[in-house]
């Protein structure tokens, strides 16, 4: 993976970590469907100012169903019934486990021996941190973050099965599909939601408006991106640094202070991340050489091949 990659990655994940926050804060004023159905609704809008995705239907509405209505509509529920901000940011983490495992079975990925060295290391900080976090949080809330995790990683093997040649149209075009099933179960099962509306406040605005803007048009378009031209064993372990700056700055912003034990667990991620994403030698000296190979060093498994 290039460096600009790599980059692009890491800011994707450091953005992913502070929207949890903003999702904490906008699930003060939004029941959480109604807020995840929202914020495809205002994705949606964009229609008219991108490609179509280029790809099969079905690639379409399996990405809308699990990468989009699937993961967020249980990971703010979750959030909601309990999970604290910090460590829903480290359990939906478990969606890079899903995604390796799918992409095996589904992509005939093989991910090399470092790699898979690099991801237990990084679990096993992932396990370090959880084991001071996991203390009077609500079972069935910590379920509906894994349902999340499980989600997002079979949304990500669909998108990397379909390889949109338009990334951001395939975000777009896929949000068509959660308002339908998110607003038929808010209205069937959440109260408030006129009470949303007519106490809309610019606190509420902002954080809907981050969420649309920065975390699904930025990161989600970038994420898609990536996994439309590197493998997902790649690019999916760059997630495992969403839950430090998740926590961290849940620390700052919402009080949620890291024990001794999350702090060593993140430094236990960063090493395992490290490990994951390591290029092999050869790569390593096109990288600081004067000319790439050609077709770049991205040039993975014949191409491109998905978030």
């Amino acid at each position: 993976m290039p460096r600009r990659h790599a980059l692009l990655a890491a800011s994707v994940a450091a953005i992913w970590g502070v929207n949890f926050v903003v999702i904490h804060v906008g699930l003060e004023h939004f029941p959480p469907l109604l807020f995840a159905a929202l914020r495809f609704v205002l994705v949606a809008l964009a229609l008219p100012f991108v490609p179509r995705p280029g790809v099969p239907l079905r690639y379409v509405i399996a990405v809308g169903l699990f990468m989009s209505a699937g993961q967020f509509g249980f990971l703010f529920l979750g959030i909601d019934q309990g999970v604290p901000a910090g460590l829903a940011s480290l359990v939906i983490q478990l969606q890079v486990a899903f995604t390796v495992v799918l992409a095996v079975i589904f992509l005939g990925e093989r991910p090399k021996p470092v790699q898979i060295a690099g991801g237990l290391l990084a679990f096993g900080g992932i396990g370090i941190i959880a084991a001071g976090r996991a203390e009077a949080v609500p079972l069935g809330a910590l379920g509906l973050v894994v349902l999340s995790a499980l989600s997002w990683g079979i949304g990500n093997v669909a998108s990397r099965k379909a390889s949109s040649p338009h990334p951001l149209g395939m975000l777009v075009w896929s949000s068509l599909v959660p308002p339908v099933p998110l607003l038929g179960l808010a209205l069937l099962s959440e109260h408030g939601i006129g009470a949303a509306f007519s106490t809309l406040d610019a606190e509420a605005v902002a954080a809907l408006l981050f969420v649309v803007i920065v975390s699904t048009f930025f990161g989600f378009g970038a994420w898609t991106t990536l996994l439309a031209r590197h493998p997902a064993s790649q690019v999916v372990p760059f997630a495992l640094l969403v839950p430090v700056v998740g926590i961290a700055s849940a620390w700052v912003l919402l009080s949620e202070v890291p024990t001794a034990a999350e702090l060593a667990g993140a430094a236990v991620v960063l090493a395992g991340l490290g490990l994951t994403v390591k290029p092999p030698r050869a790569s390593l000296r096109r990288l600081v050489g004067r000319t790439p190979p050609r077709g770049g060093v991205a040039a993975v498994d014949g191409g491109a091949g998905t978030g």
